[in-house]
């Protein structure tokens, strides 16, 4: 009898983490993750050391004790989740072989396209769960798998950011919680953030948000005015895209605003981020600004509305090179 051929592989792409909430699991993670010429444009020569000698002691302790705070028994809440979706993707797409890797850290996507073309696989879909495209998360990806599997055979899908499964799928989440715990008085989607001066350069982010947002609002039946998009997680000093999450949040409650429902939708899955970034310190400075209840949204994880939207997107050809 002929040999069998391997099955499909749907191989999904997350950020990454540290291995453990400590200062030295941080500094690794984050020396990886910033050496990026993707995420930093900065002379590696200039960079490296400042880099190393400088912000990665000082910070690494900060950002560890954040991670300690929102660490889960499974480990880092974006491992966690991201392993969890794999797994409800998997149910649904029983004749794929369903991986997950991390851009930064472990599982390492090195690795796992390196084990995949040992295994002589024939057909491998790369989804970067990144719904908006960005040069300094999506291309990252596509660089690794063109430095690690530049002959493995692969298709990759570059954004997902209008789909309307996954539209439907935000949509849904945010109507869930409204009926298990009403409706605040604004409706704010925060999407992480990048530097204005790469979407002057052409990088299409900032439009696919908006595109987002908009499909988001209308799934919702609702009007421009009732949702607000802003963008977090701003480090350095040049101007990042704006408004910035938190002093609009800030000046909501100072305008007499007591309630705002948040969501993050450009994040797939639950992170430092959304967990520490949104719950627990931009809540905090919404109740200090004069504000009650700044009630989180979790992100889609793996809910079954979220893996049957990314299964119905691998099994459809559109999009995807």
């Amino acid at each position: 009898m002929p040999a069998q051929s391997p099955p499909p592989v749907l191989l999904l792409v997350n950020l990454g983490t540290p291995s453990a909430p400590t200062a030295q699991a941080v500094a690794t993670y984050l020396d990886e993750f910033l050496m990026d010429p993707r995420v930093v444009q900065l002379p590696r020569w200039l960079w490296r050391p400042l880099l190393r000698r400088v912000i990665l002691p000082r910070r690494s302790p900060v950002v560890a004790k954040k991670y300690a705070e929102i660490w889960l028994p499974g480990g880092s809440p974006l491992v966690a989740h991201t392993r969890e979706l794999a797994q409800a993707v998997q149910q649904r797409l029983s004749e794929w072989r369903v991986e997950h890797a991390m851009r930064y850290g472990a599982p390492s996507l090195a690795d796992t396209l390196r084990r995949l073309r040992a295994d002589g696989m024939q057909r491998v879909r790369v989804l970067p769960l990144y719904p908006q495209y960005s040069t300094t998360t999506t291309a990252s990806v596509l660089d690794a798998v063109q430095q690690h599997a530049p002959d493995l055979p692969l298709q990759t899908l570059q954004n997902y950011h209008v789909d309307p499964g996954w539209v439907a799928a935000v949509a849904d989440s945010i109507r869930n919680h409204w009926h298990r715990h009403g409706r605040g008085e604004k409706l704010l989607l925060s999407f992480h953030g990048i530097p204005q001066r790469l979407v002057r350069q052409g990088d299409p982010y900032a439009a696919q948000c908006a595109a987002s947002t908009a499909a988001i609002a209308t799934a919702l039946g609702l009007h421009h005015g009732d949702i607000v998009l802003t963008f977090q997680s701003r480090f350095g000093r040049e101007r990042w895209l704006q408004p910035y999450t938190l002093p609009t949040l800030e000046a909501m409650a100072r305008a007499g605003v007591q309630r705002v429902d948040v969501v993050c939708p450009g994040f797939a899955v639950d992170c430092l981020e959304t967990l520490e970034e949104i719950r627990l310190q931009t809540a905090a400075a919404f109740r200090t600004a004069g504000g009650k209840t700044l009630a989180y949204i979790p992100c889609l994880n793996a809910s079954a509305a979220h893996a049957d939207a990314l299964a119905a997107l691998v099994r459809s050809d559109t999009g995807w090179q």
